[in-house]
């Protein structure tokens, strides 16, 4: 009976419940809220790089961070934010136009010069670096390759273990945007191997197979049972990487919940290994996982609620 009653949760702020308050102010188009969490957050760049990514996702449409720096124009959290929620208006207008169809690069200007404006005021902070990243991969052909390089080495100096960090570097290099998938997999196989135990970044190469799975699945034209990915998530070397980030990122961390900023990474280790029929190991990480649940990745394989529910039902949890 208790599995009956088992309700999955896809709050989008993960249960950070003080996230979930500041992004009321917005709505009301209230900022205090907003300097308040930051400020309390400080340094924990994890938790810093959620909330920032998340209340950006949420000013794009409203004038919110504009009107903080407006009252604060020197504030270095106000700066962080403004070019994050720059970056994630940038992204609304490539998802709006349209797979292949570029944008005006002067929007693109426009978030670059707001982050390295933010890197200017806030020295210590990653996140500048991870929004220029992210956005750099909107210019149709990409950026030099050394300038790449030294925004990489910037975030990197600052926070050697991001995944977000990591992450927005393996999106660029996919083949999605201005590389390759061998390319792709090599940065995030490098990434985990130099990983320390408990760290969660060996499980970029999970994020790698699902770019590889949504590459594929446009070129098969949506269709999940074309040549080729019907053994996407089963073949041996997707099982073997499954058990490498299990030992690596689990076997090394103490018991207890994952942070906010790791449910996502989470599910995409719990997505990968149900696919891979690793049983003992998906259990164990839907019981970690409990009631809190993204919709990425399993939105790629499907409905996201019924896919776990299924999942949690042949495991008998």
């Amino acid at each position: 009976m208790a599995r009956d009653r088992f309700t999955l949760d896809f709050d989008p702020d993960c249960g950070d419940t003080a996230l979930t308050d500041a992004r009321h102010d917005i709505v009301i188009g209230r900022w205090q809220g907003l300097r308040e969490l930051l400020r309390a957050t400080g340094p924990d760049w994890l938790s810093r790089g959620h909330r920032v990514r998340l209340l950006a996702q949420a000013c794009a449409s409203s004038s919110t961070a504009e009107s903080w720096l407006a009252a604060e124009p020197h504030s270095a959290d106000a700066l962080v934010l403004r070019a994050a929620t720059e970056t994630a208006r940038a992204f609304n207008l490539a998802i709006a136009a349209g797979r292949g169809v570029p944008i005006d690069e002067q929007r693109i200007d426009t978030a670059v010069l707001a982050c390295l404006q933010a890197a200017d005021a806030y020295l210590d902070d990653p996140t500048p670096w991870i929004s220029l990243i992210s956005v750099a991969r909107l210019y149709p052909s990409g950026v030099r390759r050394q300038e790449l390089a030294r925004w990489w080495d910037e975030l990197h100096r600052r926070d050697p273990y991001s995944v977000e960090g990591h992450l927005q570097i393996l999106h660029y290099y996919s083949s999605r945007w201005h590389g390759t998938h061998g390319l792709m997999y090599d940065f995030a196989r490098d990434a985990a191997g130099v990983a320390p135990p408990g760290c969660a970044l060996p499980v970029l190469v999970q994020y790698a197979r699902v770019e590889e799975y949504r590459y594929a699945l446009d070129a098969a034209q949506g269709r999940r049972s074309a040549v080729g990915l019907a053994e996407h998530w089963s073949n041996d070397g997707a099982v073997s990487d499954v058990r490498r980030t299990w030992q690596r990122w689990f076997a090394g961390r103490s018991q207890g919940a994952v942070a906010p900023g790791e449910l996502r990474d989470l599910n995409y280790l719990t997505h990968a290994a149900c696919y891979a029929g690793l049983t003992d190991i998906a259990g164990s990480l839907l019981r970690v996982q409990g009631t809190l649940a993204t919709r990425t990745p399993w939105s790629y394989t499907g409905d996201p609620e019924k896919q776990i529910l299924k999942w949690r039902k042949e495991l008998r949890l």
